[in-house]
This record gives C-alpha cells, structure tokens and sequence, in this order.
C-alpha cells in the first residue's frame, strides 16, 4: 500500500506538484514556439466563449465579437463568432473549435451555447442539447442524468455568466445548453459510449489549452475508464495496446466492455492511475513488440517516442536457454516479432520471458498497490505468443 501522508504534507505535495505542472507547461510552451506546433482550445473553452457571447446579447442585445474570456491559467483569448441567434426569451453563440495543430477529432466542430433565463435563485443550470452526451453511468465527474461537461468547463462557464451579469444588471440565473454539430457522430469515434455518455460529445478541458500531441484527451479517458469500472465494481480490469489485444482479453477472460481500457501506447497512464485508484486485477495486453518496450522499462510505447531494445531481447533469449548464434540473430532481428519468431522455432520461451520482465516493470510502477498483474502478449493475428501471471492466475 502507498504511505498515506498527513493531510497538511499532502497538500503542500499537491501544490509542489501543480508548481511543477506550471513549469512543464511553460517548458512545453516553449518547445512548441521552437517546433512550430500550435496550440490550440478545448471544447470548454469555446463553449465559455459561446456561453460569454449569448448571455451578453441575451441582457444587452448585442453580441460581443470577438469575445474574450479568462482561462484557469489567467490567459484571455479572443474568439470569433461564428453563427448567432437573438430571438424572444434567448440567445444563441456558436464557436469553431480550433485545436491547434493537435490531431482532435473535435478540430472544427461548431460549439454552440443557447441562454435562457433561469429561475430565481436557480444559478447556472446545464443542458445537454444535440450532440452533447449525458452520463448514465456512475464513476464519472458529473453525476448520472447531467450532461457531460466536466467541472473546470462548468466553473468557467459559471463565473462567465457571474461576470455577464455584474457587468450589465442579470441576475446570473440562466438555463444553459450546450450543443455541437455533429458531435453524436464525432462522439461513435471516442471512449464516450463506453464510458456510458450517450448522445454525443463531451465538454472537456482542465486549462482550456490544447497541447499539440499531448494526448491529454486520451490519457483522461484513461483515467474515466477506470473510475468507471470501479463505480460499476469491477474487479479485473484489461489494458489493451489496441483492437486485437482487447478482443484477445474478451475470449480469455470474458470482461464486459466496461472493464476494458483502450490504453494504446499509454502504458504508464494506466499504472500510474491504478496506483492511486487500485482495482484487484489488472491484466495488460498487447503486441509483442510494444510490450517488450514495457519490459525495458518504457510506459510510453509509441514508436516515435520509445524503441525495442534488441539487445534485452538478446539477453532474454539467453536466460531462456538461446546459444550464442541464436542470441546474435536476434540482436540483429529486423523486428521483434522476427526475433519472437525465431526463438520459438528454437524452442525459447522469448514470448513469456518478455511478459514477465513486462510484469515486473508493471509492478515496479505500481509501487506495491494492491493490484494483481498478468500480461499477454500477442502477435499481429491475435495468437498469445507469451503471458506472465502471479501464482494461482492463469
């Protein structure tokens, strides 16, 4: 189990790490100036934006545009407007999403926010309208029948419409709903409907940046995933590098659709949010050639990002009884299914002996919480070529 620190170490650990956070952020933005790559805004950002520009029109009769929002982070972008709407009783603004030069399946989408006023007393009340999700299952940030738009998007937008209405006399009690062309369709290419957010897209984001190949949607499907399937009291969970591994771990072990985790080449985004939110067992499935990477201790498997150390699959084969001549042919394996291939034509377990070490530097990043680990490896047509489980686990 992780050491429990006391509640006032917790939370100076907790800042120091967000004080990191920043820096790697000011250190990521740096790098992006010197690559090129630009950044980009996530869907809640827009929608503040959209939400900003309705509520105004809604109190003044005008519509700002462009209109300039507050980021968590103190940044104040600009947002052009690209459709709007002012009728009897409402207003409606919609925004472009622009993410930058991240490859986001929402790059483009039109992000529209509709104002309604509220109820006395009533606040910010959030709908989900065409192509927004609603949550139906526990585990997630917002509660069962809301709409999915996450906490920092709804605080934004909370203290958007606060703003709006000091500035020009509302009451700050509004019905706000929230819609994206197309997002029902967009959405069929997400983790929502297995996380169980049906009807469309949700309303992400935690700075309101997008950071071109952070991965950060993916990585905090992840971490959904897995509150997920623990609020649905899940006890074996699978990590799957993709299609084929997860359909391995369907027949292998019969898990609903809930238990799996499409961990693509996050491998470390899996452990490390086990570790804090442990479910009982854990297995990780994937190619042979990704996971001999987590055997030599990567967590991020990319190809771009991490290579396959021929020479551990070298020395792996030579524990596994490979002679000199076997050992140098695979050093020099032009890939590592070739070198999968040709130890088990020699009769070298090369397969389990990469899920083991692959399990070993599993469990290393566990730091002992209490999850079992069992690994599988498989070759490109599906076939278990190597697997490592603790004792009575098959």
């Amino acid at each position: 189990m992780a050491e429990e620190r006391p509640t006032g170490e917790r939370q100076a650990g907790e800042r120091e790490q967000q004080d990191r956070e920043q820096q790697a952020g000011g250190g990521r933005a740096a790098q992006l100036r010197r690559t090129g790559l630009r950044p980009g805004w996530t869907t809640g950002a827009c929608a503040t934006a959209a939400t900003t520009a309705a509520y105004t029109a809604l109190l003044t009769g005008a519509f700002p545009d462009p209109v300039t929002i507050t980021l968590p982070r103190g940044e104040r972008p600009s947002f052009a407007l690209a459709v709007e709407e002012l009728t009897i009783g409402q207003a409606m603004a919609g925004v472009v999403k622009d993410a930058g030069d991240d490859p986001d399946v929402t790059h483009g989408a039109l992000v529209r926010a509709t104002v309604r006023a509220g109820a006395p007393g009533s606040g910010v009340v959030f709908r989900a309208g065409p192509g927004v999700g609603t949550v139906t299952k526990p585990g997630l940030p917002v509660p069962v029948g809301e709409p999915a738009v996450n906490p920092v998007p709804r605080q934004l937008m909370r203290a958007a419409v606060a703003e709006v209405a000091a500035l020009h006399g509302g009451s700050g009690d509004v019905e706000l709903e929230l819609s994206v062309d197309g997002g029902e369709e967009i959405a069929r290419s997400t983790w929502n409907p297995r996380l169980g957010i049906l009807g469309g897209l949700s309303v992400l984001g935690t700075t309101g940046v997008v950071v071109p190949y952070s991965c950060s949607a993916w990585i905090e499907s992840i971490r959904r995933g897995v509150d997920v399937a623990r609020a649905a009291g899940r006890t074996h969970v699978a990590g799957c590098t993709g299609s084929t591994s997860e359909r391995v771990a369907v027949a292998e072990y019969g898990l609903p659709e809930d238990a799996l985790l499409d961990m693509g080449d996050f491998a470390g985004a899996v452990l490390k949010y086990l570790r804090r939110h442990p479910v009982p067992r854990l297995t990780v499935a994937g190619g042979f050639a990704k996971l001999s990477k987590l055997a030599a201790g990567h967590l991020d498997l990319h190809s771009g990002r991490s290579q396959v150390d021929r020479a551990l699959l070298a020395e792996l084969a030579r524990h596994g009884g490979a002679d000199g001549a076997l050992a140098a042919a695979v050093a020099g394996a032009n890939t590592a299914l070739e070198a999968a291939r040709l130890c088990g034509e020699a009769g070298v377990p090369l397969g389990d002996l990469v899920a083991r070490r692959a399990r070993e530097q599993a469990l290393q990043v566990l730091r002992g919480a209490p999850v079992a680990v069992d690994v599988l490896c498989i070759d490109r047509a599906g076939t278990v070529i190597g697997r490592a489980a603790p004792a009575g686990h098959r």
